[in-house]
């Protein structure tokens, strides 16, 4: 084989063939291997960045995704909107909310830890209509971008429940029965928690630990614009 038929064969084989690849519009589409459950926990940022990503990937192609975030009502650090937030604004097909309460559970940053309980248990049961929302649709076929997401969706992110399980606001018990709720076809992806979650290690079909290294929080760095929020 010559350098030149090498080359030619390197680039059949790579993403692209060796060509950058033009974006494609954005259409509605139905995923055709969608139905795992992920668990993403650890004591390293970027499990919400991994899971965001995740989600404007899954959007990109055409699914339908939907957030909701548990535990996340803000801090004196963070501002009230964040970066995900209006990203998630521009791009079809991919929807969030927050249910968090001002402050972080156990903290003594002077929040009313039975609000973090409340919003906790209201997020739970957020989730819970959700589910059954998407057994209802049809989640083999494309769902409108433009529609709410009681109309179903392709993957549901559920950010910082493994936190919300882990402070004791919900039980270990109720993320189990989401597992269980949940239609074949729906991709389920469930993040935070510095612990193991060993509940789910058995009902899970990825878990991924993000461990830190090292964090620019220990030098007294506070949360940036553009990074942490």
């Amino acid at each position: 084989m010559t350098d030149e038929q090498d080359s030619e064969s390197t680039l059949e084989n790579t993403p692209g063939r060796g060509r950058t690849p033009e974006a494609e519009p954005i259409e509605p589409r139905a995923p055709e291997e969608f139905g795992l459950v992920q668990v993403w926990w650890g004591d390293g940022k970027g499990k919400t960045t991994a899971t965001l990503g995740m989600g404007m990937r899954a959007a990109g192609h055409g699914y339908r995704v939907h957030l909701l975030q548990f535990m996340k009502g803000g801090a004196s650090s963070v501002r009230p909107v964040r970066g995900e937030y209006n990203a998630i604004a521009a791009l079809p097909g991919i929807t969030y909310e927050n249910l968090g309460h001002y402050g972080w559970h156990g903290m003594p940053d002077g929040s009313d830890e039975e609000r973090h309980r409340a919003q906790a248990r209201a997020g739970l049961e957020r989730t819970r209509d959700l589910l059954e929302a998407a057994r209802a649709a049809d989640l083999s076929e494309p769902i409108d971008l433009e529609a709410p997401p009681e109309a179903g969706v392709h993957m549901l992110i559920l950010d910082e429940v493994l936190y919300a399980a882990d402070r004791g606001l919900i039980g270990e018990d109720d993320v189990l029965a989401l597992i269980d709720e949940k239609p074949d076809s729906l991709e389920l992806v469930l993040s935070g928690s510095h612990a193991e979650p060993t509940y789910l290690l058995e009902r899970a079909d990825l878990v991924t630990e993000v461990r830190k290294v090292k964090h620019p929080i220990e030098a007294g760095q506070r949360a940036r614009q553009g990074t942490e929020y």
